[in-house]
């Protein structure tokens, strides 16, 4: 498989992080922060700085992860100034995007509701009405935009995000009518607050074409508590897990990208270390 990692969870030092990655043997550059700025902030001067380092040392891109329509809520609207600042950005990561040659641009969605559906009496006492019809229309712009720039979004499975589980990203792709141009971003590790069982159940979910990219990392939650804790690679909730989900990939001949998503931080350490503590796991799992 194509393996790769987002770039600053080694280091925001572009350089240094390919410089670790040459070490490790990691083809496959995910960009989300260089240097000081978020992609889509970067001047097309730094720009086509990046886009040359990479190309020189033989990393292509594999996505660009801006945090498009993060934080908004079911009061915003379509074309409100929030929204409308988010679609501003998407049009940046995107000609960044053309620019480095990624295939992929992440977006994410709004702020998490817990129930959004209901039965037998829940859909009238419990159910966050309308929150989840609220979103589309909101992600729908998104998706005319990169299909007129030729251009695939992966909308990720965030751990506070309404889409959180690979369920409610096929629904949102599904209802939008926009499998070809929105792809799922699944990271697993993400799903485990939503205690969506990564495999078989999650991964069944993206049969059929949806899945796009996919971020790795290992996790413990502790949902009652609110408490999320990074782990080494194999040594959480995912453990068991990740190996059939590789076979899974290999037997499904998955032709994109595996990021490892460097998150883990040992005790009085960097990410760089947390990430030398993992990367030969997931190089052994996946590879």
């Amino acid at each position: 498989m194509k393996l790769g990692v987002i770039c600053d969870g080694i280091s925001r030092n572009l350089g240094h992080a390919v410089d670790v990655m040459d070490e490790y043997g990691l083809d496959y550059a995910e960009l989300q922060f260089v240097g000081d700025k978020e992609v889509g902030d970067h001047s097309l001067q730094e720009i086509t700085q990046i886009d040359s380092l990479l190309r020189d040392r033989g990393k292509p891109v594999s996505c660009l992860s801006r945090h498009i329509f993060a934080g908004m809520t079911a009061a915003n609207r379509p074309g409100d100034t929030l929204h409308q600042k988010h679609m501003d950005a998407l049009k940046r990561v995107i000609y960044m995007a053309q620019t480095v040659s990624a295939p992929l641009v992440r977006i994410m969605t709004q702020r998490k509701e817990q129930i959004l559906w209901g039965k037998n009496g829940a859909e009238k006492w419990n159910v966050a009405h309308g929150v989840w019809e609220s979103m589309a229309p909101m992600i729908a712009p998104a998706v005319e935009l990169a299909k007129s720039e030729n251009m695939v979004l992966a909308v990720e499975t965030g751990n506070g995000t309404l889409v959180n589980s690979n369920y409610t990203a096929r629904r949102l792709i599904d209802e939008l009518d926009a499998k070809e141009t929105l792809k799922v971003l699944w990271d697993p590790g993400n799903n485990c607050w939503c205690h969506e069982r990564a495999y078989p159940d999650g991964y069944n979910e993206l049969r059929g074409g949806y899945l796009g990219h996919i971020h790795i990392k290992d996790v413990m939650v502790d949902t009652p508590r609110s408490l999320l804790e990074s782990r080494r690679m194999g040594e959480g909730q995912l453990a068991d897990l990740f190996s059939p989900i590789a076979d899974a990939l290999r037997a499904d001949a998955y032709h994109g990208v595996v990021s490892f998503e460097s998150v883990y931080r040992p005790r009085n350490g960097s990410f760089e270390d947390g990430f030398r503590l993992s990367i030969d796991h997931f190089k052994t799992l996946f590879a």
